[in-house]
This record gives C-alpha cells, sequence and structure tokens, in this order.
C-alpha cells in the first residue's frame, strides 16, 4: 500500500483553514483552489493551525510531557485500550468509513486505527494542537492523515466522517456534532473513577476519585459505555515517571507528592477507564453494539 507522501495529487479529508474550500496534496503541500498554501513538514505533518490560534511558538503539550507518553504507550502498558477501540471500531465503522482521531497526540491509537480502516477502503486522519506530538504521529501513521490544529476548529467539512475518537483530549461537542455524518459514531474514552488509584494515594494526603463523565451532549445520544479495567506491574521508575508526566497530575501535584513518587523503584496501578459510545442524531438507526 502506498503511503501518503509517495502518492502524486490527492484529495485531502482536510479543508482549508482560510476559505473552507477542499484541499489537495502531493508530495510536499497541500494546496486550496483560492490559492492557500501549507508546507509539508519532512516528518510527513501538515500545519493548519490559522496565525490568529497560535497564541504560542508551541501550543498544546509540550515536548517532556510528549516524551513521557511516547515512552509509556511505546512500553505497551495502554494496549489493552487500543485494542479495544480497535474493536469497538471494527464493528461499528461502515465500508469506506473516515475517521477522525481528534487529539491525537503521538499517534498511539491513531495508527491502529487507520489500520483497521484499511481493511474497509477506508480512510483516517489525525489532529492535534501539539506540533510536538502530531511529528511523532505523523511518523507512526505513514497512512494516515495528520495536522496541527484545534479541536475547536477542526479542518473538516460538516457531516465528513462516519467516526470521531476522542482519549482524554478536549471535548469540542459542538464542532463534533458538526463534522460527524447523521447516525455517526463518537468514542470518548475517560478515566474511570478509580483510574490510577494506587498512584493518586502516593501523589495526595487526600487522594480523591475521579467524577464520572457520563452526559448528554447536543447533537448525539448515548448508545452504550463500555468498562475496561486492567493492572500494570510497573518495575522501572522510569515507567512509573512517565506515567506520571503524562497525567494532569504532573502539574497540579505538591512537590512533597512528587518526591514521594519518586522514591519508588516498583509500583503495580490499576488503569480503569470507560468508553462511552454515542451515535450523531439525525439518521434512524438503532445504534446497537455487542463489543463488551
Amino acid at each position: 500500500m502506498e503511503t501518503r507522501k509517495q502518492e502524486k495529487q490527492n484529495l485531502s479529508l482536510f479543508i482549508c483553514p482560510i476559505c473552507r474550500r477542499p484541499l489537495e496534496y502531493d508530495a510536499h503541500s497541500y494546496r486550496c483552489r483560492s490559492g492557500h498554501c501549507y508546507d509539508i513538514a519532512r516528518e510527513g505533518y501538515v500545519n493548519l493551525l490559522p496565525v490568529n490560534q497560535r497564541h504560542s511558538d508551541m501550543p498544546g503539550d509540550d515536548r517532556a510531557m510528549v516524551n513521557a507518553r511516547t515512552g509509556f504507550l511505546d512500553g505497551g502498558w495502554y494496549e489493552p485500550l487500543r485494542e479495544r477501540l480497535c474493536m469497538l471500531t471494527k464493528e461499528l465503522a461502515p465500508e469506506k468509513a473516515i475517521l477522525l482521531d481528534a487529539g491525537c497526540g503521538e499517534g498511539y491509537y491513531t495508527g491502529a486505527l487507520s489500520r483497521i480502516l484499511s481493511e474497509k477502503a477506508g480512510r483516517a486522519a489525525g489532529i492535534d494542537l501539539s506540533k510536538s506530538a502530531v511529528r511523532r504521529a505523523a511518523k507512526r501513521c505513514p497512512d494516515a492523515e495528520i495536522a496541527v490544529a484545534s479541536v475547536y476548529h477542526m479542518p473538516l467539512t460538516e457531516r465528513s466522517a462516519d467516526i470521531l475518537i476522542n482519549c482524554f483530549s478536549p471535548l469540542a461537542a459542538e464542532e463534533f456534532t458538526r463534522v460527524l455524518k447523521p447516525g455517526g459514531f463518537f468514542l470518548y474514552v475517560v478515566p474511570d473513577r478509580k483510574h490510577l488509584w494506587e498512584m493518586k494515594e502516593i501523589l495526595y494526603d487526600a487522594p480523591y476519585e475521579n467524577s464520572p463523565s457520563d452526559g448528554s451532549y447536543a447533537g448525539f445520544r448515548q448508545i452504550g459505555a463500555v468498562p475496561l479495567e486492567f493492572r500494570m506491574r510497573l518495575q522501572k521508575q522510569e515507567d512509573i515517571m512517565d506515567l506520571f508526566q503524562m497525567t494532569p497530575y504532573a502539574w497540579k501535584t505538591p512537590k512533597s507528592g512528587r518526591d514521594r513518587l519518586a522514591e519508588f523503584r516498583e509500583l503495580t496501578v490499576t488503569a480503569q477507564f470507560r468508553i462511552l459510545v454515542f451515535q450523531r442524531e439525525g439518521r434512524n438507526d438503532s445504534g446497537q453494539f455487542s463489543s463488551q
């Protein structure tokens, strides 16, 4: 299968962030018929974040967080979550489906999902605000389109995606409704109440459970919630600290908690997720699925 970089000229899944017209791409750039042009970086991604949305030189997750998350995910610790997302996608995706990973990070999930889509002649794209993360995602996902963009201003046309994935990224319900086709599916991965509880017991004097993330969003109806729990025996301090650095705890934990965690050389911790399955309203689908 030819990768995106090897193809001559193609109609992109993305649209121009300035004029909102379709983009075509070749090995070097994306262009619209209005004459706007966006160069493809050597790693294979395109920056579609408009200048007026670039509030800093490096928006999104910084390099330290990206490095920590890459190290941890490449260790295979969240493989059960990736496998469950692939199962759901394989079951829900129609032939020639279009999938968007909104907040794709380093492409750990995007790459596997794009391979599932290719079995059904589908296509995948990923966007993230962090250039550091997108660089890695483009290398990991040669058959997907990867762009720097905000989930609040996504460079896709209305009703263009069949499936939208969001793993621990900001929820932009209005935009998700806009880009999903009627009857399309939104898979929303959230931490469950006891996610990483053993780590929180070390970090905080009074650890707290996560709040439930079930909710109703305009334009969607929830058709399921898939629980997932597994234990991880981390036997290297590097893995423990990578896990810590890739979570929100990294910037809101007091120094005393950080110091306590840094003393651990081994830690068994519980991963506890829920994959909330929503369906875009507007079509008379049953919305049933069997994956547990």
